[in-house]
């Protein structure tokens, strides 16, 4: 599928759509998402900055995501793990960049040749308008070649 009208769909998707995020760039390689989190008066928290737990949100499907695109059918992309230090409050837009290397894409292929399990972890900042960092989350993904990809 075009990365464009992935985009648009995913921007459509009822838990990303109400709670205010949005992809705002998806490259055409699935290789980068760029996704925003606006501050709206339904998803501030009782102190008026972002909500945690739409912070969470904001990036939770985008490493599966560009995984499962990059690495095709051949493999089981799941998400696994999530951890969130919130570093100061969310008092605008917040906003984070997703991406995926060659050498992250070799480096799984190459763990998961024989048919291993392997658990990546990547780190993603969300910074607000004024490039200050709000919070750090880290996500794991669990990736593993189904069997008939693998070599016998």
């Amino acid at each position: 599928m075009k990365a464009n009208l992935f985009r648009w769909m995913v921007n459509a998707w009822p838990p990303l759509f109400f709670a205010g995020i949005k992809v705002t760039y998806l490259a055409a390689d699935y290789r980068e998402a760029h996704v925003t989190l606006k501050l709206r008066w339904y998803n501030r928290n009782y102190v008026g900055v972002q909500y945690g737990g739409s912070l969470m949100s904001m990036t939770d499907p985008w490493y599966m995501l560009l995984l499962m695109h990059n690495l095709g059918s051949d493999y089981f992309v799941w998400d696994k793990h999530a951890e969130i230090d919130y570093v100061a409050p969310g008092k605008t837009h917040v906003h984070a960049h997703f991406k995926i290397s060659d050498e992250t894409l070799a480096e799984i292929r190459e763990k998961t040749a024989n048919g291993e399990k392997y658990i990546p972890e990547f780190s993603v900042d969300i910074l607000d308008d004024h490039d200050k960092l709000v919070a750090r989350v880290k996500r794991r993904v669990y990736i593993k070649l189904k069997p008939r990809a693998r070599a016998n």
